[in-house]
């Protein structure tokens, strides 16, 4: 048994009582344990070099679906280099906002002790996830187009707006951002939000045609359903782009990816399961490479300023396992969160 697995279970369990009582942190906790979106990146590197390296165990996400366009999923995880074995549960349900108040996306994520298998945290997972997600965009924009000065996003909900927080901290020629909603005032609220933060320029979009032309580098974060949407059409998007969706193969069309010079998941097996669930009516485009295994130079990135290259990343259980266990951490020696009997 590795002697740092020992040793930080004695660090955990002298705060913890393991296997009869478990941390609990609420959303605000999570938060407010003093996570910087700088070390996020940090982390989500960590875990993506992980993933990259085969240094990890992950199964694709299996879920539950109790209407359309609902989702349910279960996504566990074990980093041995960072000691986190966990577990997040997730619901996103779109209708949410409009007929109960609530957010779309909710969510717990369980921490496990190594040696025992015991709980030892269960936490909301809803900040984490908004978190690790843009931080795997532009970790994988810096490593495929590190000279960007142009990012669009389109979608302007929780995750657009930390897109757009995230971009300029690792693309470090960035001069201006583009961001796109068919809602105005989702454009004009991240505008007055996040324009104060950050040191480039939010420029409000015109149209979906508009970034495409401007951006070199653009991400999308809007909704994913079985039938492709199309919204930014394939003759729109030129040689030498990186495009980096977050919603699978809705927002983009089809043809894109299927005629990319690379075409990039963050992870194979995840996309091969959303294939034979019918997300990809056209069939999955040939796969390069993951994108851990860019980040962690196992695989080359861009090869030429022409080349168009899509890289497809939905979310991995590695990253929040590894996050998660660096919000129980300093939730110890905070003395964060509350213990709860099992």
């Amino acid at each position: 048994m590795d002697p740092q697995v020992e040793k930080d279970r004695e660090l955990i369990a002298s705060r913890i009582n393991i296997g009869r009582e478990f941390l609990y942190l609420t959303r605000a906790e999570c938060m407010n344990v003093g996570i910087t979106a700088d070390r996020v990146i940090e982390l989500v590197r960590d875990a993506l070099v992980a993933h990259g390296t085969g240094r990890y165990e992950m199964p694709a996400k299996s879920g539950v679906h109790p209407f359309p366009g609902v989702v349910c999923h279960a996504m566990p995880a074990y980093v041995p280099a960072r000691n986190a074995l966990g577990m997040k549960w997730i619901e996103s349900y779109p209708n949410n906002p409009s007929r109960f108040g609530l957010p779309q996306t909710t969510g717990l994520l369980v921490l496990n002790d190594i040696l025992s298998g015991c709980p030892v945290a269960v936490m909301d997972c809803t900040w984490l996830t908004a978190m690790r997600t843009p931080a795997v965009t532009v970790l994988a924009a810096a490593a495929l187009h590190p000279d960007a000065e142009t990012f669009g996003m389109f979608g302007c909900g929780v995750q657009g707006t930390e897109h757009v927080r995230f971009a300029p901290k690792t693309l470090r020629h960035l001069r201006r951002i583009y961001v796109f909603d068919t809602a105005p005032a989702a454009m004009d609220h991240l505008i007055r939000q996040v324009q104060p933060e950050v040191p480039v320029e939010i420029v409000r979009g015109q149209n979906a045609r508009e970034l495409v032309q401007k951006c070199e580098v653009l991400s999308s974060a809007t909704v994913i359903l079985k039938e492709p949407l199309a919204a930014v059409k394939d003759e729109w998007v030129s040689p030498g782009r990186t495009l980096l969706p977050c919603d699978l193969n809705t927002f983009w069309d089809p043809r894109t990816p299927k005629r990319a010079d690379k075409y990039i998941v963050d992870s194979i097996e995840e996309h091969e399961l959303r294939a034979a669930m019918g997300y990809f009516p056209d069939g999955l485009p040939e796969v390069y490479c993951q994108t851990g295994e860019v980040i962690a130079g196992v695989k080359a990135g861009r090869a030429s300023g022409d080349e168009l290259i899509v890289c497809s990343n939905i979310g991995m259980s590695v990253c929040d396992v590894v996050l998660g266990r660096e919000i129980l951490d300093r939730a110890l020696e905070k003395g964060a969160g509350r213990l709860l009997p099992l």
